[in-house]
């Protein structure tokens, strides 16, 4: 009974896969290709036919007319053959748009957050890219072989309707492929897995190297990361060549003996017309027909990396989207105003086995601020990321106003939390947008407020495009402390009730650590709670509790100057050896 609870868990699981989902509205589709395959499949007799009538009624009877009658016919049906050939081309590279189209939003929000959802192991993962491989096999050549290959018996028949012995022979040759195409899977699945993994690994040193240009330049590092590039891309180059020598391989056998058993059909059917079994133009048609059967599997072979490339990729994809699922229709709750709660919160960095920060509790009032200091390593960033919801607690609830964070919907987060990492990365776009958080319905007061706490509004009306200023790769390139400022500033956006701000001033001079100060007081005045992790004082100079860690414990929480007291031990006074008054 567990066994069959467990297949129907898997199954309702299976059938709500957003890749299922994907699939399913294109369904009927994909049984119009294949009535239009069918078709396509019945106009290509039209070579075998048009030959057996040339070779067995013109050439007998000598009749131009015949001759011009039937070669009208079978232009008339090669042109509408290739208007349907059109057609399924087109409906299949529309099929693979619309897939792509309907799974590209929640595949690029999955790919958004694979770090923070599943650590190191997001390493591998390349959700877009898959994607993009499934796209561009269902608008390539591979469906449409695929859907003419269950054609071949009705090809193999016809040709055993013209002689048993003609369709034996094909049949044979047909077997022997069918053979051959098992082994092919069998034996190139490992190393075409193993390509698409290396694959992954080598678009992960590209990015990487992109992300520390600046580090590789100045240290010099550019020679021995080539270096290791070029070991990473030769085993690389390796597990392509495997993969394309195993399929190579056996595309060349079939390729052959396709070739040699048409030329068998031609030898058997010249013998059996030598005995006056099947006449000249059957045994033409014959082995027109015999290749024509077996195209479709040749085609197939060679489009064979790109199908199990597609398989793989859908693979991962199923797998990766389960942790993508909708989030359930959820009750709009009112933005927290007075109070923020932890329970006795377990949290750490997803592919840990243990919980790095155990059993934090504290409870914050609207207006407060809080500085969390502690030793490095010691779960100080861990518990900010727990805080806004990046990364769920393992066990303990974070509340506001009563309510746990996993109550709001994702997107409506944002409305009340402002966060600023230790890692900011700022997006290619205008300043605006980066401030606004790309918000749709952006408001400009809001932006240029959010602006002047961060106290970077005059840096920006100073550019010649001001907030229209592109940033990023494809714009102008900010310094480390004015990229910390903007991104100061998207954290202030809409005044939230909750900011988090992370090593806030590594970046900043005096003059931005000062614009720091007055914003944390600004928003403490508004009603919002703020904490701060720092390692320098004066990030923490106008909070009024204190939270500090230790190897991920909570070794003292309170007003700041109680807590300073506890865990600041005091230097101990140097003895000179100097005799008084020296």
């Amino acid at each position: 009974m567990v066994g069959v609870k467990q297949n129907n868990a898997k199954a309702v699981v299976g059938r709500n896969n957003p890749v299922t989902k994907a699939f399913r509205p294109v369904k009927s589709a994909f049984w119009g290709v294949a009535i239009v395959s069918f078709v396509i499949n019945i106009l290509m007799l039209t070579g075998p036919v048009f030959m057996l009538q040339v070779y067995d009624r013109v050439l007998a009877s000598g009749s131009v007319p015949t001759l011009v009658v039937i070669g009208v016919l079978a232009i008339v049906l090669y042109l509408f053959y290739g208007l349907l050939e059109g057609v399924r081309s087109r409906i299949l590279s529309r099929l693979g748009q619309r897939v792509d189209a309907r799974l590209s939003g929640i595949v690029y929000r999955v790919s958004n957050s694979l770090p923070v959802r599943l650590g190191k192991k997001a390493a591998k993962l390349r959700p877009v890219q898959d994607l993009d491989t499934v796209r561009q096999f269902l608008s390539g050549p591979g469906p449409a072989a695929i859907f003419d290959i269950p054609w071949l018996p009705l090809y193999l028949g016809i040709v055993f309707l013209f002689h048993p012995l003609l369709g034996i022979v094909g049949a044979a040759g047909a077997l022997v492929i069918t053979i051959l195409i098992g082994l092919n899977e069998l034996m190139s699945r490992g190393p075409s897995e193993e390509a698409a993994g290396q694959a992954g690994k080598r678009s992960a040193e590209v990015e990487i190297g992109q992300r520390n240009s600046e580090v590789v330049t100045a240290m010099g590092m550019q020679s021995a990361l080539t270096s290791k590039w070029d070991d990473q891309n030769n085993e690389y180059l390796s597990t392509q060549r495997r993969a394309a020598d195993r399929t190579g391989v056996f595309g060349t056998a079939i390729k052959t003996i396709r070739f040699v058993l048409q030329s068998a059909i031609l030898g058997v059917g010249a013998w059996l017309a030598i005995q006056q079994e099947i006449t000249p133009g059957v045994m033409i048609a014959a082995s027109i027909m015999t290749s024509r059967a077996l195209s479709p599997i040749e085609q197939a072979v060679a489009q064979w990396r790109g199908f199990v490339a597609s398989r793989q990729a859908l693979k991962r994809l199923r797998e990766v989207l389960l942790i993508a699922d909708d989030e359930p229709e959820k009750m709009d709750l009112p933005i927290p105003t007075q109070k923020l709660t932890a329970e006795q919160v377990f949290c750490g960095p997803f592919g840990e086995a243990m919980p790095f920060v155990q059993n934090v509790s504290l409870e914050l009032s609207a207006g407060d601020g809080l500085g969390i200091i502690g030793p490095s390593g010691s779960g100080k960033s861990t518990f900010a990321r727990a805080l806004v919801g990046a990364t769920p607690s393992l066990k303990g609830v974070i509340r506001f106003d009563g309510s746990e964070l996993g109550q709001w919907p994702s997107a409506k987060r944002g409305d009340f939390i402002g966060y600023l990492p230790q890692d900011l990365q700022l997006f290619d776009g205008t300043i605006a947008d980066n401030i606004a958080r790309f918000g749709a319905e952006a408001s400009s007061e809001k932006i240029i407020e959010a602006a002047k706490l961060a106290d970077v509004h005059d840096l920006i009306v100073s550019l010649p495009e001001g907030y229209n200023t592109v940033i990023g790769r494809s714009g102008r390139l900010l310094s480390a402390g004015q990229r910390q400022r903007i991104a100061l500033a998207r954290a202030l956006y809409g005044n939230p009730f909750l900011v988090v701000l992370d090593e806030p001033n590594s970046n900043l001079d005096a003059e931005g650590e000062g614009a720091l100060t007055n914003a944390i007081k600004a928003m403490r005045d508004k009603g919002s709670i703020v904490v701060v992790i720092a390692h320098r004082p004066s990030a923490i100079a106008t909070v009024d509790k204190i939270l500090c860690l230790k190897e991920g414990k909570m070794v003292g929480f309170g007003p700041k100057e109680d807590v300073l007291k506890q865990v600041v031990q005091p230097v101990p006074r140097v003895q000179t050896g100097m005799a008084p008054g020296r």
